[in-house]
């Protein structure tokens, strides 16, 4: 009880912080990957394969060696040890799964049906509304709470960029992980499960209910 008294009276700022950097990482993640996702799912261009490396370069190099080379190349902009560079900075791994699984979506999208929509009178708005976002509505949901889930637990890129002075859930968490005070630290564990176990659920429901899952 010492352990959740604690952490009830001390977890509102941390928890505000890592639920705007979470929230706002995935709007944004997901509004750049839908326009990302289309284009490299149902067009050919000139460049494309490089657009795609790029895009996953992210997932491919080592965490630490990306890390140190963002916070060098936002020193030099100013924005560390700001909110706005810490969002910046959980923007970066969290676009190649949110633009994967958008382009995984758009694949499966048969375009014929767009167009067969506006041969018959339907606007662009119209189309989007009523045949591409139902038809892509999983991956959107899953591209968000990838999103959401990756910024929600990330340390390192925190430390390094906010400098300590944006201070999230996990980093309350390591340092009391550290400061062996177990009681709190196994506390804190659970508070930072909760979102993305109840996200998951949310999804398994949503997708249940509109028959994804069948």
């Amino acid at each position: 009880m010492r352990a959740w008294k604690y952490v009830l009276q001390q977890i509102a700022s941390p928890l505000i912080t890592s639920f705007s950097l979470a929230i706002t990482v995935s709007l944004l993640s997901t509004l750049i990957a839908l326009p990302a996702g289309r284009a490299l799912a149902m067009h050919t261009f000139p460049g494309k394969q490089f657009l795609l490396w790029l895009v996953f370069l992210p997932m491919l190099s080592p965490p630490l060696a990306s890390a140190m080379g963002i916070h060098k190349l936002f020193l030099n902009y100013g924005i560390t040890d700001q909110w706005m560079g810490v969002m910046l900075v959980h923007l970066i791994p969290s676009l190649p799964y949110a633009v994967l699984t958008i382009m995984s979506s758009f694949s499966k999208l048969d375009a014929d049906l767009e167009s067969q929509a506006r041969t018959l009178g339907a606007t662009n708005s119209q189309v989007l509304r009523h045949i591409t976002l139902p038809a892509i509505a999983p991956g959107i949901a899953l591209a968000a709470s990838l999103s959401f889930i990756l910024s929600w637990s990330q340390y390192l890129l925190t430390l390094l960029t906010g400098g300590g002075r944006i201070v999230t859930l996990p980093m309350v968490l390591i340092g009391f992980e550290k400061s062996g005070d177990t009681a709190v630290a196994a506390a804190m564990a659970l508070v930072l499960m909760l979102p993305p176990m109840l996200l998951f659920f949310i999804n398994r429901l949503w997708m249940r209910e509109n028959r994804v899952l069948d």
